[in-house]
């Protein structure tokens, strides 16, 4: 709406609870990079965890990530924040594979990156709500160790909720080599520099 009224380009910086495109752009390029695959993402696994309903990131990763063939999408969430059905129904129309679950511990299995989110305490309407979810979907180094295979990239979209009864990201994976999240921060950089080439015309300078 914004963008239709403008008359200078307008790039999407992230849109409440609906989309972060410029995020989903960095994220790819991190998990290219992380899993020294190349272009084609095929065939690779990745679990998104904790507030799929109103973590923006994974809504617009989950979007660019169905451009690829034969990826498996394992959505690991409580009933009440899943990941929007039109979301999953487009996945599942675009021929790759969705599995949904509560229960993390099964759902961090066999994948090649996990994607962890905060509870977004500010799309509820009382703190309390939130409360209900924060803390229930942990990542530590105990449990990467029993539920992940070896090397699983490690990714989160910042600000980690570092809270104790939050922690969705435990500080004891800070000096652990798959974890990605600083190298997805400054992938960010050059991703948002690209951006700013393109939209001013002079990447050919």
């Amino acid at each position: 709406e914004f963008s239709r009224a403008s008359r200078v380009p307008v790039i999407n910086a992230g849109d409440g609870p609906a989309e972060h495109p410029s995020q989903a752009l960095l994220d790819l390029y991190t998990i290219k990079k992380e899993l020294r695959i190349g272009e084609d993402l095929k065939g690779i696994r990745i679990a998104m965890v904790g507030d799929l309903k109103y973590g923006r990131t994974v809504h617009s990763l989950s979007k660019l990530l169905n451009l690829y063939d034969n990826i498996t999408f394992t959505l690991i969430s409580p009933a009440e924040l899943k990941m929007p059905e039109d979301i999953v129904e487009i996945i599942r129309q675009r021929g790759n594979t969705v599995i949904e679950t509560d229960d993390m511990e099964s759902g961090l299995k066999d994948n090649d990156t996990v994607y962890l989110t905060r509870i977004q305490e500010e799309r509820f309407e009382d703190r309390k709500e939130a409360d209900i979810y924060r803390g229930r979907f942990r990542l530590n180094q105990a449990i990467y160790t029993s539920h992940c295979k070896p090397n699983t990239v490690i990714m989160h979209p910042l600000p980690r909720d570092s809270r104790a009864e939050a922690n969705e990201l435990d500080v004891d994976l800070n000096q652990h080599p798959s974890l990605a999240i600083f190298r997805q921060t400054d992938n960010g950089v050059l991703i948002r520099m690209a951006l700013f080439v393109l939209t001013l015309g002079v990447q050919d300078m």
